[in-house]
């Protein structure tokens, strides 16, 4: 890179492949005179090599990849304008790849190096503002992924921030903050640029989506200053003709409600909701989808009946419940969105307190209508089904059992119907195999949830000890259809009716036996190793001494896991736990195992005081 004379596919070549070094090395592993070095030969190849298109970009690239180790560059002044200019100056090149790498070293620098942006922030404003407003989307979505960068630092500021006693005044810059009256309008447009045929399930990002995921980020950052910038927008375009200005609207609308306070937000809610309620019956699906996603925001961070505050109040809840229950017939992506809305308004009733839920008289309709849903036949698009059965848990998590216990006992024999059905399904193709196995999995779920809740009193702990034996039965033939999927959702729903049943679940361990080993033995699929470790647990709290036939076995498994470099680390911490559990479980028998436990703990412990203390997770 020094040699003037060398052919640019050289140079190309040479930058490409500094860039995968920096890349693949840790910042240890370079001493600052290398890091010079390196840095001098990418800058010196994004400023020469103007001629040369393919050149500068590699040069781009390698900067971006060599950014983490330049701490020392970034503290000297001279060096850092320097790096400043020549990434500045390629986000104007004439070449789109250039641009968009250009700004991708901006994305890194905001979060690495945010304390020294200030002299260059107005530059880096105007350069974001051109982007957005009239560059390629791939450069433009970069050109907002710099402010939501900006944001993230800020907010993980604040949750870091103690003021000092007296000084209030947090020590960021607050650029999100300084940038307020201009950066709102520019998101707000941003908001307009909606694909004709987006579709928020199908994973492909774009500058509307992009747009409303960096005001809701600001939003967090400023609070309250953010809603006096977006109302008037919100007001403007709510009811215009083109269904854009309408989209765009809601989606700016439910972009803000996260980050401002209560009391600044619930007038306009109150007085939004009608309005909203009446959208979900737009001409357009993309208005619809997005107002309904607006609505199961609202539920979410604005209905907490427990602290008093609520937009949902007795006088408009069965208005708003017969709007949410006609538009979950709506396509799949709209009732997606209502199912969310409908598990949040059921989360928020979760601790209401003795005093009756409100949901109660509805309940039986919010089933059905939930059940229903489940069934469609297109209810595999847009995760329609696993949205519908994670909805019905929900509801059924969040009621009060003392007066709805009679509909979630009649709740339970049409589920164990619907999951034997699924054992005689025509399975031709591994795809009909997946779906047996993902509806199995819903709803084994349903059915741990509603073994929770009924077990959770003695007054109706006899309705699940009734049909035990059935249950099980029901288990033992869905593991034998070998799904991954099935097998995690059917050992919780184990652990869940080992705790109901208590002793009595004796009588099961023989048949089970075989799928817990085959589940302790699992190291492919690790998190069905996890949960067969927490079921043993559960089994010991039921069956105690009883248990002690199935522990040679039990222990053989546990302590191979743990000496096996195959299996995921994160399942190691939870075998000791349990090592406690069989231990209360079966006292003094537990003695033969302890020349082999102790072993064990004691290298583990060992491992704790090594441990590289800058891996979080580890420590964990």
């Amino acid at each position: 890179m020094t040699q003037p004379d060398r052919p640019p596919s050289q140079k190309q070549a040479t930058l490409e492949t500094l860039g995968y070094v920096c890349e693949e090395i840790s910042h240890e592993d370079l001493v600052q005179d290398e890091v010079n070095a390196v840095l001098t030969a990418v800058v010196q190849g994004m400023n020469v090599s103007e001629l040369n298109p393919e050149v500068r970009l590699a040069a781009t690239k390698a900067l971006y990849n060599a950014l983490d180790f330049a701490r020392t560059n970034f503290d000297n002044e001279m060096e850092r304008n320097y790096i400043m200019k020549v990434i500045c100056d390629a986000a104007l090149a004439k070449e789109i790849e250039i641009r968009q790498a250009a700004f991708e070293c901006l994305v890194s620098i905001a979060s690495t190096y945010y304390e020294v942006l200030e002299p260059y922030m107005q530059r880096i404003f105007e350069l974001t503002s051109n982007a957005v407003r009239g560059d390629e989307e791939a450069v433009a979505l970069q050109a907002v992924e710099f402010w939501s960068s900006i944001c993230d630092e800020e907010l993980e500021m604040q949750d870091y921030e103690v003021p000092q006693s007296g000084d209030s005044s947090p020590p960021q810059s607050q650029f999100i903050q300084k940038a307020l009256p201009t950066l709102v309008p520019l998101l707000l447009e941003t908001l307009l640029k909606q694909d004709e045929d987006q579709d928020q399930d199908d994973g492909i990002w774009n500058l509307a989506m992009a747009g409303g995921t960096c005001l809701g980020l600001v939003a967090r950052t400023v609070g309250d200053a953010v809603v006096t910038l977006v109302m008037p927008f919100v007001e403007t375009n709510i009811s215009k003709t083109d269904w854009r200005s309408r989209e765009a609207a809601t989606y700016a609308f439910g972009s803000i409600l996260e980050g401002p306070s209560i009391e600044k937000l619930s007038p306009m809610v109150n007085a939004g909701l009608e309005f909203l309620l009446n959208a979900m019956s737009d001409v357009n699906s993309h208005v619809k989808d997005t107002t309904a996603w607006t609505l199961s925001r609202i539920f979410e961070l604005l209905h907490s009946p427990a602290t008093g505050l609520s937009v949902i109040t007795p006088a408009n809840l069965q208005r708003i419940l017969g709007v949410l229950l006609e538009s979950i017939k709506d396509a799949p992506h709209v009732a997606e969105k209502v199912c969310g809305a409908i598990y949040f308004l059921a989360q928020g009733y979760e601790d209401a307190g003795p005093s009756s839920s409100l949901l109660t008289p509805y309940l039986t309709e919010i089933l059905n209508s939930l059940i229903t849903t489940a069934e469609r036949t297109d209810g595999g698009d847009s995760k329609l089904r696993s949205s519908a059965y994670e909805t019905l848990n929900e509801v059924v998590r969040c009621t009060n059992l003392s007066e709805t216990s009679q509909i979630i006992a009649k709740l339970l024999p049409a589920i164990m119907s619907k999951l034997e059905q699924t054992l005689s399904l025509q399975i031709v193709s591994s795809d009909d195999r997946e779906k047996q196995g993902d509806l199995q999995a819903s709803l084994c779920g349903v059915l741990q949830v509603i073994i929770q809740k009924l077990s959770s009193a003695d007054e109706t702990k006899p309705i699940i000890l009734q049909v035990a034996d059935q249950i099980m039965l029901l288990f033992l033939n869905v593991f034998a259809c070998r799904s991954s999927t099935v097998h995690e959702e059917a050992m919780l729903a184990i652990g869940a009716l080992a705790y109901a049943t208590g002793p009595g679940f004796e009588k099961y361990m023989q048949e089970f036996y075989k799928y817990l080993e085959m589940g302790l033995q699992n190291f492919e699929e690790y998190q069905v190793c996890a949960i067969s470790v927490g079921v043993v647990g559960d089994i010991c709290r039921a069956l105690d001494e009883k248990v002690l036939p199935y522990c040679d076995g039990i222990m053989t498994h546990l302590l191979k896991d743990l000496s096996s470099s195959e299996l995921h680390r994160s399942v190691k911490p939870p075998i000791f736990s349990c090592f406690g559990d069989i231990a209360l479980a079966i006292g003094e028998h537990f003695d033969k195992y302890i020349a082999y436990a102790l072993p064990m703990m004691q290298s583990a412990s060992e491992v704790c005081a090594q441990m590289d203390n800058s891996d979080e997770e580890m420590i964990d």
